[in-house]
């Protein structure tokens, strides 16, 4: 329970304080800097004059399309590494505090054994 809280916690904080950081709404994450995705061409073959222009238009599509998922695997790999980073940073705060209520735990107990 505690690890489902935490991992909220921090997509909560990743999403909501990063400007660069795509979206996360009902388990489905999205980019937020990388545009529409390209429009799939449709190949015409009404002549080879449309032909040739179709070829035309899904060479401009593919860099199109290329430059789209590069931006969404860049954008995604920025995410996961601040989520990754936030985790760690999170986790060590938490086992620090956990460290020094023990030792805070361990002092009160000796002392209370030595009465």
């Amino acid at each position: 329970m505690l690890q489902k809280t935490f991992l909220a916690a921090i997509i909560i904080v990743v999403t909501g304080s990063v400007s660069t950081a795509g979206t996360i709404s009902n388990g489905t994450w999205s980019p937020n800097n990388c545009g529409i995705e390209p429009e799939l061409p449709v190949i015409k073959q009404d002549s080879v004059e449309t032909y040739n222009q179709s070829i035309k238009t899904i060479n401009e599509w593919q860099k199109k399309a290329n430059d789209h998922i590069s931006c969404v695997i860049n954008e995604a790999n920025a995410d996961n590494a601040i989520i990754a980073r936030t985790a760690t940073e999170q986790q060590n705060k938490f086992r620090a505090a956990a460290e020094k209520i023990k030792l805070a735990t361990d002092a009160a107990k000796a002392t209370l054994d030595k009465q």
